[in-house]
């Protein structure tokens, strides 16, 4: 009897410690280290960071701002969930209050609360703040949507786009303004291009908007060039179909034919995978199977299939 007890409790606390690690732990009742911007704070900058200390175990955070206060919400300006613990938002002149919380799947911390007043200011000392497109994207749609936040003090906006830093504004791409909060601007050729955005009015002026990039492509990858087996090889299952990496290919798509080389062999195919090769286990003694490659580059142009090349399973 004792060595059966023994022999349960050896099973018993390994089972313990495997269901102890799916346990995701509760962050209830826990609160937020909040940074900045300080309590009470008065300033004239209209676009503030709204920063904290990271929480363990939460998974993201729950950041809302409203005007003047939660307790008479007039205006709710934020409400969002992110993982990261900062976040940029730009605000008129006006009483705020703003407050976070840590969330996991299966709880959530209290909320910590600050009070912020943000006071009149010249244009001037304004930066416009660009919420879309992200910085560095890559583009095959000729259509570029730019879109930003409201500058108060602002009657107007002016967006320009150059593919040389700006260093000679009598040669930009674009120089244009409008009254609304997004422009939409169609790109002619491919390319990497800079953009910024000001508001302007009677008088000043804003800060440029920091200089972000997108690039325009529409030129797939080169051809996928087979490596393994050779043509017309007799080979074992299972089969390493094996080809060369393409320089700026992110992915691959293979399609496995049958002998006639347009009947796609089996429901799984197209398969689109990020390595350079694929094992093949299907098929019968004698059958000759027929397949190509193609790559894919981030933006998902295709580049132009390889060659076709043939195995036999022996």
């Amino acid at each position: 009897m004792k060595r059966e007890l023994n022999i349960l409790i050896l099973f018993t606390i390994p089972l313990f410690w495997a269901c102890n690690d799916f346990i995701e732990p509760s962050i209830e009742h826990r609160n937020i280290s909040l940074l900045a911007p300080s309590n009470n704070v008065e300033t004239n900058s209209y676009q503030q960071t709204f920063w904290w200390n990271p929480m363990a175990d939460a998974l993201a955070y729950r950041l809302q701002v409203v005007s003047p206060n939660f307790d008479s919400i007039s205006k709710v300006l934020v409400d969002t969930l992110i993982r990261s613990e900062k976040f940029v938002y730009t605000l008129d002149p006006g009483k705020y209050q703003w407050r976070v919380r840590g969330e996991n799947g299966s709880s959530a911390g209290n909320y910590s609360d600050r009070f912020l007043r943000i006071f009149p200011s010249s244009l001037k000392d304004q930066i416009l703040q660009v919420t879309s497109p992200a910085n560095g994207i890559y583009i095959k749609d000729q259509s570029l949507k730019l879109a930003w936040l409201r500058l108060f003090g602002a009657q107007l906006y002016r967006i320009q786009i150059d593919n040389n830093n700006f260093q000679d504004e009598n040669k930009m791409i674009l120089n244009s303004t409008t009254d609304n909060l997004s422009f939409l601007h169609n790109v002619l050729e491919e390319g990497t291009y800079q953009y910024r955005i000001r508001a302007e009015n009677a008088t000043e002026n804003s800060k440029w908007s920091n200089v972000s990039a997108f690039t325009y492509d529409i030129t797939g990858p080169a051809a996928v060039v087979l490596k393994a087996p050779s043509e017309k090889q007799q080979v074992t299952q299972p089969v390493r179909l094996i080809w060369d990496k393409v320089a700026d290919a992110v992915s691959y798509e293979i399609t496995v034919y049958k002998t006639d080389q347009q009947t796609i062999y089996h429901k799984n195919y197209p398969l689109r995978l990020s390595s350079t090769e694929h094992t093949f286990n299907l098929g019968m003694g004698g059958e000759t199977i027929a397949w190509r490659v193609r790559a894919y580059d981030q933006v998902g142009n295709a580049g132009t299939y390889s060659e076709f090349r043939t195995f036999v399973i022996q």
